[in-house]
């Protein structure tokens, strides 16, 4: 038996870049007992599966802190709500701080800035100390080096004492080489001069890089709290008070923490439903856009489910409590987000190495830079040409853009997502949904609605309505589906009730009863044929157009006549012709799957334009049809809802189950559909391509950013652009790559679904 793994999620503190995650997911994974850990630098937060009888939470957290970054402690028992808002109100006092750090950098620098310039004009060096000059430069760095740098250097020296390097390193190597060359030129200037070297400073340079990685980082944070402003805004759906009904029949407003199970509570007209229930009185349409992307509201009657943060339009109802905090809809929505957000997508891993091994290269590249510039310069100006380039080389290779470029897109991609109804359970799950080339659609409740609906109801020589009124009187004693169809049918024809007495079911062939002193027979032809009731030319012709039609004949008989037929069969959605119409619009082939007979099964798929099915596949059939898929060298997506389709959604590459199915389909599924509906699956493959195709122009814009700037960084094309090899110019191509690749991925919050017509 194997042992049980837990989770645990730990929010990090300090991470400035793709190798800060590396290497705290690396401390975490050497940790006895951890089986997987995996680090997000987008989420700011690690999950790691372990064993508890090996780690604990707290040995985790030591492993995090004895890396060098901190972890973000949380009451244990707080919901996902409070957990969010703690998490925001520590973000929001760290964005204010690191906005802090930033003015006084750029006002400083601002100052900086044309100081350093005079020595650029001779005619005012005639008028200027210059030795003062450097004194106050010197002076006017030291708060922008010890207030607003602090961290990048701390956060270096820590990296140091683990023998680990990260963005901090190369801006703490470059600001700090630039700054203490100044230094010296400032204290000791003639150790310069008796050796023919220009005791230039370089305090410009320290200051402004300093505040222009400073704006990209707060550039950064803002972006980076958009991303994640969908789950924020289900977050803040719940609703914060429910109406309880006490024992006395009071009526009592109390806290949402404070509903418990089995409570009775009201909800009248424009309020949110508190939390999940079966609503016990009244009716009313309520509006679950906010949960499932249905845009029209849902009609609610007694023994309809509700769910919390929808809201209630027309009615008022009473419903009592099934479900409350971590285990409703909502709150598993938000759980479901959190984890695709947190996880890794495969197109990831070519990232990921190349940032485990990044920064050590860089400094590499940047010491060989400073040396070949110190050896072929001019003597005069070797070491500051070769300083100059070294700072370059460190401050344009931050890797930051590379440990943005997939998480970031994966973050909004998933919130959008949940938005339109379509709950993504893995970054990996959303990858496969883009490499898909068929579609293979169970038949029963996905392209149809799963339950029987009467389609006809065909009555001679009497009046249809009186027939129906009488029909539905009997069929209300019966438990049967295909007598629950037609009462619906007579519900929605609002015929008036009448009340029927004698009702027996008689087994495999139909039921009989009396209404109003009448004898009425409704079922299959050998219940009309063993009580002696002859059919009618005519009525026959008719019940054979519906058997035709592949629906099920119910043969109607009053006081030993035969009256009429009744087609009953399982409708096609509305809006499945549509979406499957998408999907081939789209190069992907759709295939149905049914354990109906051929002649079904080609009618149906005919209706919404499919070509290829199966027929007369048994439950435990349905994965081997997805394998014979698979070995035609096809890239499967498998489309169910009921317990019987969950190892066909296990076998397909990536299973997406319809919402209103069990949960046994969803546990199998990669993707659920939180509607009943195909366009769901056009939503989520269209989602998946648009976030591949936005996570591979990251990934090119992080990479060539870093290919074409640490060569002309190093000097490569200084003959023709020698001004490109300003570090404060590296600084701001630093800060501009993280902040485009940010705001490529938030590009993903204009997505819309199409819906096909």
């Amino acid at each position: 038996m194997e042992p049980v793994t837990k989770t645990e999620t730990l929010d990090i503190e300090g991470m400035t870049c793709a190798s800060c995650a590396s290497f705290v997911e690396k401390a975490l994974s050497r940790t006895p007992g951890v089986q997987r850990a995996m680090v997000n630098f987008a989420t700011e937060k690690a999950t790691i599966d372990y064993l508890p009888t090996q780690a604990t939470p707290a040995t985790l957290r030591e492993a995090v802190v004895s890396s060098g970054y901190g972890v973000v402690e949380r009451a244990p028992d707080t919901s996902a709500a409070e957990r969010s808002a703690e998490l925001d109100r520590q973000k929001a006092a760290a964005y204010q701080k690191l906005k802090r750090r930033f003015w006084v950098a750029a006002g400083l620098a601002v100052i900086i800035m044309p100081l350093s310039m005079l020595m650029l004009w001779p005619a005012l060096l005639a008028h200027v100390n210059m030795q003062w000059l450097n004194y106050g430069l010197l002076l006017l760095t030291l708060p922008v080096l010890l207030y607003s740098g602090r961290e990048f250097y701390t956060s270096a020296w820590n990296g140091f004492r683990h023998r680990a390097a990260n963005m901090d390193t190369l801006i703490a190597v470059g600001t700090g080489a630039a700054f203490l060359y100044s230094l010296a030129a400032t204290v000791v200037p003639g150790f310069f001069t008796s050796r023919g070297l220009m005791p230039e400073v370089y305090y410009d340079t320290t200051a402004t890089i300093i505040a222009l990685i400073l704006l990209g980082k707060v550039l950064e944070m803002m972006a980076k709290t958009q991303t994640s402003a969908a789950i924020k805004a289900l977050m803040g759906l719940q609703a914060k008070t429910a109406r309880v009904v006490r024992p006395d029949g009071q009526e009592v407003d109390v806290l949402i923490e404070h509903v418990q199970l089995g409570d009775l509570v009201v909800v009248r007209p424009g309020e949110k439903v508190a939390t999940d229930g079966i609503l016990q009185e009244g009716r009313s349409a309520v509006d679950e856009a906010m949960l499932t992307g249905e845009s029209l509201p849902v009609e609610k009657v007694a023994g309809d489910p509700v769910f919390g943060a929808t809201l209630n339009k027309t009615g008022s109802f009473r419903f009592r409590v099934t479900k409350v905090g971590t285990d409703t809809m909502l709150a598993q929505i938000v759980k479901l987000v959190e984890e695709a957000q947190g996880s890794r997508a495969p197109i990831q891993r070519l990232a990921d190495k190349v940032s485990a091994i990044f920064v050590p290269t860089v400094l590499v590249i940047a010491i060989l830079t400073f040396v070949l510039w110190f050896d072929l310069a001019p003597v005069a100006t070797r070491l500051p040409l070769a300083l100059v380039n070294f700072v370059a080389v460190l401050i344009i290779a931050c890797p930051c853009a590379l440990g943005l470029a997939t998480p970031t897109a994966i973050m909004v991609s998933t919130g959008k997502g949940a938005e339109h109804g379509v709950l993504i359970r893995s970054a990996e799950a959303l990858e496969k949904a883009y490499q898909v080339t068929t579609v293979l659609l169970d038949k029963t409740g996905t392209i149809t609605r799963g339950e029987p609906a009467v389609t006809d109801f065909v009555i001679l020589n009497q009046d249809a309505r009186r027939v129906l009124q009488v029909v539905a009187a009997m069929e209300r004693q019966s438990e049967h589906p295909l007598a629950e169809a037609v009462v619906r049918y007579a519900d929605a024809q609002e015929v008036s009730n009448l009340s029927a007495s004698g009702f027996r079911a008689i087994e495999g062939k139909g039921a009989a009863a009396t209404v109003e002193g009448q004898t009425v027979l409704i079922g299959n032809q050998r219940l009309l044929s063993e009580a002696g009731i002859p059919l009618s030319p005519e009525l026959t012709t008719q019940a054979g157009m519906l058997l035709r039609g592949a629906k099920t004949v119910l043969y109607i008989a009053i006081d030993g006549q035969a009256v009429g037929v009744v087609g009953v069969a399982d409708t096609i959605r509305d809006t499945s012709a549509a979406a499957i119409k998408r999907l081939q619009a789209m190069g992907i082939e759709v295939v149905m799957m049914t354990g109906d007979n051929p002649q079904t099964a080609a009618q149906v798929a005919a209706q919404v334009g499919i070509s290829r099915y199966f027929a007369e596949v048994l439950p435990q059939d349905k994965a081997g049809k997805v394998k014979e898929l698979q070995a035609e060298g096809r890239t499967v997506a498998m489309v169910g809802d009921g317990i019987n389709d969950a190892p066909a959604l296990a076998q397909a590459d990536i299973g997406l189950a319809i919402g209103a199915g069990t949960d046994v389909a969803m546990e199998a599924a990669g993707i659920t559909l939180m509607r009943s509906d195909l366009h769901g699956v056009v939503t989520a493959i269209e989602l998946s391509k648009q976030t591949i195709r936005t996570i591979r122009q990251n990934l090119f814009f992080a990479f060539i950013y870093n290919t074409l700037g640490i060569p002309i960084a190093a000097g490569l094309l200084y003959p023709v652009f020698g001004w490109l090899l300003s570090p404060m110019l590296a600084a701001g191509a630093m800060a501009l790559s993280s902040v485009s690749v940010l705001t490529n991925s938030l590009r993903l919050r204009a997505f819309h679904p199409h819906q096909a017509a």
